[in-house]
């Protein structure tokens, strides 16, 4: 296991490079000799944490309202349909255009899924590791789904309501072949 250099000061003791050298001593410990994009992941961070509070002045400058709670069915709706929807995103054939300029096809993971290798450094591998991921979606997505119930309420309850129905319709789907497997 190798150690990490020893950090350089300058002539009055402070670590050379700054606050930058100092970042990329901490990436390279973390790294442990592995590839870790930390700096993608930080954009990617920021990029979620602006858009979620953009969306939030947004609805103040709206006049919308953030509700105190939600209902318990808008909690499965938004369960089910972030499942969904993030499954699409990451896994579905048709989305692999969006997909492609941060992942390599590798073949199939499932019925109606595609198996992705991430590629690229940096920012592209970052984006590639989210785009390729369900549950790393999964917060993205239920994030957008949460704040259309505040600006947009109506249309973002029909993309729950059809999001959730596919979900169903999948999960019927698989019993399906399940039961027409077992009767065989």
């Amino acid at each position: 296991m190798s150690q990490p250099a020893p950090q350089q000061h300058t002539s009055d003791g402070s670590p050379a490079g700054g606050l930058a050298g100092w970042l990329r001593e901490q990436g390279q410990a973390y790294r442990n000799g592995s590839d870790r994009p930390l700096a993608g992941y930080l954009v990617l961070t920021g990029g979620y944490a602006s858009g979620t509070v953009a969306g939030g002045l947004l609805a103040k400058r709206l006049g919308r309202t953030i509700p105190a709670r939600l209902s318990p069915w808008d909690v499965a709706q938004l369960a089910i349909a972030t499942h969904k929807l993030a499954r699409t995103v990451a896994k579905d054939p048709v989305t692999s255009p969006f997909r492609a300029p941060f992942t390599q096809y590798a073949g199939t993971s499932a019925p109606g899924e595609l198996a992705e290798e991430v590629r690229g450094h940096g920012l592209q591998h970052s984006v590639g590791e989210l785009l390729a991921c369900p549950m790393c979606l999964g917060q993205w997505v239920a994030t957008g789904l949460a704040l259309g119930l505040v600006l947009a309420p109506r249309i973002t309850r029909l993309t729950l309501s059809t999001m959730t129905a596919v979900a169903g319709a999948d999960f019927l789907q698989h019993l399906y072949v399940y039961l027409q497997k077992a009767t065989e």
